[in-house]
């Protein structure tokens, strides 16, 4: 084993300064680079989700205070909370703080099916923006002032078992039902 032959760049003197120098210390920092990459994007989550997330949105005709109002405030979030009209969400519970939960339930108006839609926050800008966690992945909500409008953007990670249109889909029409509940009460 040569003196070199742990080492990955090789360090020549010019003009009194240390360089590195040789086509492999080249290629080994190309390759490094590359490790580095893959190690940073296969063990950070983060990076991973932001590349798969979903992004509804929709431009409601109000103030941004009484969007953030009636997205947020479970008097009203039972009368829009459900993508179709043979849904419901009987119940809404929201303890809006770091750590707090959000609990909706969603149901058939028939009775035949139904679930909670639980999460926990994990970080509120109070009339701005919200994250938060529901079963292993986040979601993020922003406000946007437009004027009298506001837009409402809803960026989350798509679960598994369903194609991710079909999420978009029901995720936008929730959005759409908010809208439209919004605009006109």
């Amino acid at each position: 084993m040569g003196a070199n032959s742990s080492r990955f760049f090789h360090f020549k003197k010019v003009n009194g300064n240390l360089k590195r120098s040789g086509i492999k210390s080249l290629l080994l920092i190309q390759v490094w680079t590359l490790q580095m990459y893959y190690y940073l994007y296969s063990n950070n989550r983060e990076l991973r989700k932001m590349e798969n997330q979903i992004t509804v949105t929709a431009t409601i005709n109000a103030d941004k205070d009484k969007v953030w109002d009636y997205y947020t405030n479970p008097l009203h979030i039972v009368n829009w909370n459900f993508a179709d009209p043979s849904w419901h969400c009987p119940t809404a519970e929201n303890d809006m703080k770091p750590g707090g939960t959000y609990k909706a339930r969603m149901e058939a108006r028939d009775g035949s099916f139904g679930f909670y839609f639980e999460a926990v926050y994990t970080s509120i800008i109070d009339g701005k923006e919200f994250t938060y966690e529901f079963g292993g992945r986040m979601a993020t909500v922003t406000f946007e002032s437009l004027g009298n409008q506001t837009e409402v953007t809803v960026t989350f990670d798509p679960e598994k078992e369903n194609p991710v249109e079909m999420q978009r889909g029901g995720w936008q029409a929730i959005l759409n039902n908010f809208k439209t509940y919004t605009e006109n009460n």
